[in-house]
């Protein structure tokens, strides 16, 4: 009897830790830094522009434009997860021309005046697009606009906003999914 108990008990903890969440993302400051003010019109530089294709194909590849209508024969199945299990390239969005709002507890970033993404200094909530849901967390890191998501299968997408003197921006955007850079661009805005 006590053996089908330990046994039952273990059961139940091993069924319990698999269901656990997984650990939530590292917070970022909810601070300022003295003296940075992201607000602005920034246009990218013409030698920046291949960024956005880089960035146009990776979602392309997401989405599985590249793939046939009619599966070929010769293809294995594999246990590698399939490309659409991979979420995170919806909340990536991109644009020539971006319009920075930074209030007292938050920034607005506004792509090509098509697009309005919002983002609370020290957030730590689940962000989503349609029925698309992640993890994010966004503020501030050794004087840049940190902004990390994480879709349900732990790529994660992280995007940096730094001023380089008062008229230069560096946008920064990486999406690492299991330990495996997948992009990996650096974007130069110019004041306007």
């Amino acid at each position: 009897m006590n053996l089908a108990r330990l046994v039952a008990l273990v059961v139940v903890a091993l069924l319990l830790s698999s269901c656990a969440g997984r650990d939530p993302l590292p917070a970022k400051s909810g601070t300022v830094p003295a003296g940075v003010d992201l607000s602005g019109r920034w246009q990218l530089r013409d030698d920046s522009q291949g960024t956005n294709k880089a960035i146009n194909d990776i979602q392309r590849e997401a989405a599985g434009a590249d793939e046939g209508l009619i599966p070929k024969s010769s293809r294995k199945t594999s246990s590698r997860k399939k490309k659409d299990d991979t979420q995170v390239h919806v909340f990536l969005e991109s644009g020539e021309a971006l319009k920075i709002t930074q209030v007292e507890h938050g920034l607005f970033v506004s792509f090509d005046r098509a697009i309005v993404e919002e983002y609370r200094f020290g957030e730590q909530r689940m962000a989503n697009v349609g029925p698309v849901y992640a993890d994010r967390v966004s503020g501030w890191e050794n004087g840049a606009y940190v902004i990390e998501t994480r879709d349900k299968e732990g790529a994660m997408l992280i995007e940096t906003y730094r001023l380089d003197g008062k008229d230069v921006m560096i946008r920064t955007i990486r999406i690492v999914d299991n330990k495996k850079s997948k992009l990996d661009v650096r974007q130069v805005f110019d004041r306007v």
